[in-house]
């Protein structure tokens, strides 16, 4: 009898999707869907676009205030993305 090395599927896609590049763009995807779970249906309503480019959250916002607000708690926004998502997929957020 053989003994086979037993892998979690979880790992085996993980691992086929970093093979193929395209465990980015998925977790970037992910990240941005994750939005308005992350920062509730109130600041979501205030966001008109988001893009992901060279780690780097874009967010449109249709108030200044929010923004400012936002602003002023960047770093634990990036924090809490990242780990909802469970990869470091950004470093940065630009509020627009």
């Amino acid at each position: 009898m053989r003994k086979q090395k037993a892998e979690q599927v979880g790992d085996l896609i993980r691992q086929m999707m970093r093979e193929e590049g395209i465990e980015t763009p998925y977790n970037e995807y992910r990240l941005i869907e994750a939005w308005p779970e992350v920062m509730g249906q109130g600041i979501s309503s205030y966001t008109t676009d988001l893009q992901i480019r060279n780690r780097v959250l874009y967010v449109h916002l249709t108030s200044s205030v929010i923004r400012a607000e936002l602003m002023s708690g960047r770093k634990n926004l990036v924090r809490r993305l990242n780990e909802y998502v469970g990869a470091s997929v950004i470093d940065n957020i630009i509020f627009r």
